[in-house]
């Protein structure tokens, strides 16, 4: 269950919210005038959100590459990341 806590909150109870954030990994939905403003999380859990969208953006542009056409074997391309890697 989310936890929902007034915008006076995190001026008056940071620290609690902070360890909340910290310990479940969750966001915090900050209300203001009894209407959904802002959603607070760590930075650890905020970063892993964002590499999942970046893994989600690198695996939609595979699919679209896969679907063009715009691929090539495994092995060619292992191979040629190895003679980069032998000329350096």
């Amino acid at each position: 269950m989310p936890s929902i806590r007034p915008s006076s909150d995190l001026r008056n109870n940071y620290n609690e919210i902070s360890r909340f954030c910290h310990k479940y990994s969750e966001p915090v939905y900050i209300t203001k005038n009894g209407q959904g403003d802002l959603a607070v999380m760590s930075i650890e859990t905020y970063e892993r959100l964002v590499g999942k969208f970046e893994l989600y953006k690198l695996i939609d542009e595979g699919v679209d590459a896969m679907k063009k056409k715009k691929v090539r074997a495994f092995r060619e391309a292992f191979a040629d990341i190895q003679k980069g890697l032998e000329n350096e």
